[in-house]
């Protein structure tokens, strides 16, 4: 019993240090959700430095969960970790995407590829929230840009037919793109149509007030 009692001790450590970290990473994986989502928001309100700071709070604490569970890889690639890293690509690929900046990659940002991949899938949704602002302003040109980023999103995630379990439901997102792409590029299709309308129409009342 003696010898039974010394194990259990040393289980009961080993657990409650395992529980602890699981409840650090809960909250750094919070603060990376937040930190993802205040960037995204900032992008597309044109508050780029501030969307920058948030960026860089969301990877000082990717790293933070990165030490906080590297002696429990189990923990790591559950769900809320990989979740809250694929919200931390997400932002990171819509700031680049938008700004007309280099793609981050998935070593620059410490991402593995199912999050990463996954945040690149969504991220092609908030180009398409982009889009439509940029079309309601009138400037349908600069939304021929990030159409043709999405089709690039989708071409590449079409490719990586991999199990599930390895990709993190994968192809649910690729679905999303194709579904999101095609919407926005009906929206914008007309979008370019109105455009020539109007600026026909004002050649035309230009002319004949000359006439």
């Amino acid at each position: 019993m003696e010898m039974l009692n010394t194990l259990g001790e040393g289980i009961r450590a080993g657990l409650e240090a395992k529980n602890h970290a699981r409840e650090q990473a809960l909250q750094h994986s919070r603060s990376i959700i937040r930190h993802s989502a205040l960037a995204i928001r900032a992008v597309h309100r044109d508050e780029r430095p501030l969307a920058l700071e948030h960026i860089h709070q969301a990877r000082s604490q990717a790293g933070t969960l990165r030490e906080t569970l590297a002696p429990y890889p189990d923990l790591y690639f559950a769900g809320y970790s990989q979740d809250a890293l694929k919200e931390l690509a997400e932002a990171s690929i819509v700031y680049a995407l938008v700004g007309g900046e280099s793609l981050p990659s998935p070593d620059e940002l410490q991402v593995d590829a199912a999050p990463y991949l996954n945040g690149l899938g969504e991220a092609a949704g908030e180009l398409r929230r982009h889009c439509l602002d940029i079309m309601r302003s009138g400037r349908s040109s600069q939304a021929e840009r990030l159409l043709a980023m999405m089709d690039d999103i989708y071409s590449l995630l079409v490719t990586l037919d991999y199990p599930d379990a390895i990709t993190g439901n994968l192809r649910r997102t690729t679905d999303m793109v194709r579904g999101v792409t095609e919407r926005t590029r009906g929206d914008l299709t007309l979008s370019l149509r109105l455009e020539a309308t109007r600026l026909a129409a004002a050649e035309l009342e230009a002319r004949m007030r000359k006439a």
